[in-house]
């Protein structure tokens, strides 16, 4: 990675202070999408992290994830593949929880959407925790399928959610 493509993505990343709470500094990425150069490059950068692993889609996770997701995918000339809150997909699910700091959430996917032995990439705009990640891997493994690796544009990382993701490859663009 060229380090005039990094600082690139770095200025277009806002902090935003107490977002969305008090003692939080929040990573925007919207000047990010909105730069189409900035976008572009967070994409190219995302796939030659890949170093030409073959997969049969990619994996977006709700909600920023199906930006950088459906854009990988197009890139890669693979389907795209929606993991979203419980109660959004319309047919038969796979559902997996995971816990947060104060509580749990969960993601599904649609039971047909991969199929046995079909490799996937699972995409967010950011790792923190890694709980929502690894209950995508979950569902992943549900249908049958194999996570080729994780991709994130950032890392955050004193939060260490990229060991709860081991033995897996995970892939990040920016540490912060």
């Amino acid at each position: 990675m060229s380090e005039d493509r990094i600082e690139l993505l770095r200025r277009r990343i806002r902090d935003v202070p107490d977002f969305p709470q008090k003692g939080i500094l929040f990573r925007d990425i919207t000047p990010l999408l909105a730069d189409v150069d900035a976008f572009r490059t967070s994409i190219q950068l995302m796939e030659e992290g890949l170093d030409g692993e073959p997969v049969h889609a990619v994996l977006g996770i709700e909600s920023r994830g199906f930006m950088f997701g459906a854009a990988l995918a197009d890139k890669l000339g693979v389907g795209f593949v929606p993991v979203r809150k419980p109660g959004k997909l319309p047919a038969a699910t796979y559902r997996a929880e995971y816990d947060l700091e104060y509580g749990s959430d969960a993601v599904e996917i649609h039971q047909d959407a991969l199929h046995p032995g079909d490799r996937v990439l699972v995409v967010d705009d950011l790792i923190a925790t890694g709980g929502t990640a690894r209950a995508t891997g979950e569902l992943v493994r549900r249908c049958g399928a194999e996570v080729a690796a994780f991709v994130f544009l950032i890392h955050l990382v004193d939060l260490d959610g990229i060991e709860k993701l081991a033995p897996t490859p995970v892939i990040t663009i920016l540490d912060y």
